[in-house]
């Protein structure tokens, strides 16, 4: 199937935090969106312009402050409208200008471009992946290497396994995954990559995946790359 959109990487870094935003152009409409826009807009700014593009949608997978700092300023600019899941929104109160909440398996659509919104809790109560054709945008829930933190506040490692096992049950073997941090490998890898080489995909027993991913002894959990 033809994409819809074309699909370009932003790397941005404050100090030691590097993120990923993901910004999405319909071929047809010219309308945008943007996944986690974090730290600096100017990349984001540069690309509307020289696409002709207009930003119409911010999609955030969560509410952390690294995944959700330019919103604001993207308001201010181009008044988008912003998609969090109302699970997100109410537990930590997030709330900005133009603030739209989702529920599981609502579509967003851009221009010809449906984005379907996936409710992944695990990392935080009301994480969100966007399936928008052959790309899955996956925040801090599924890295290419492993999968977010789960013993922050409103954390659940059990969540987490059960939203691991999902995409697993949902998602093609053929769609990329682009998540909001890398640690070395390159974001887009296909699920297939994944199932062989992130060892969440592999444990299958809920009681050691818990044990396994709350261990203390993990000292690379903000080894960004």
């Amino acid at each position: 199937m033809e994409a819809t959109y074309d699909l370009f990487t932003i790397k941005t870094q404050c100090m030691t935090f590097v993120n990923y935003s993901y910004l999405g152009i319909d071929k047809s409409s010219l309308k945008a969106f943007v996944v986690d826009p974090s730290w600096d807009v100017s990349q984001l700014v540069h690309k509307l312009k020289l696409h002709n593009a207009s930003l119409e949608a911010v999609l955030l997978t969560h509410s952390h402050f690294d995944h959700t700092n330019m919103v604001n300023k993207l308001e201010m600019l181009y008044q988008p409208t912003v998609y969090l899941s109302k699970t997100e929104a109410e537990y930590y109160r997030y709330h900005c200008t133009r603030l739209r909440t989702v529920e599981d398996m609502d579509i967003i659509r851009v221009g010809d471009t449906p984005i379907t919104c996936l409710l992944t809790p695990g990392h935080t109560p009301g994480s969100v992946c966007y399936w928008g054709g052959d790309n899955l945008f996956s925040g801090d829930t599924v890295f290419i290497e492993g999968c977010g933190i789960c013993d922050s506040e409103g954390g659940s490692a059990e969540d987490m396994y059960y939203s691991i096992q999902r995409l697993i049950q949902l998602i093609p073997a053929n769609v990329r995954v682009y998540p909001g941090h890398s640690f070395g490998e390159p974001p887009g890898r296909e699920m297939s990559y994944l199932y062989k080489k992130n060892l969440y995909f592999q444990i299958d027993d809920i009681n050691h995946f818990v044990k396994y991913r709350n261990r203390k002894s993990n000292s690379k959990i903000f080894d960004f790359k």
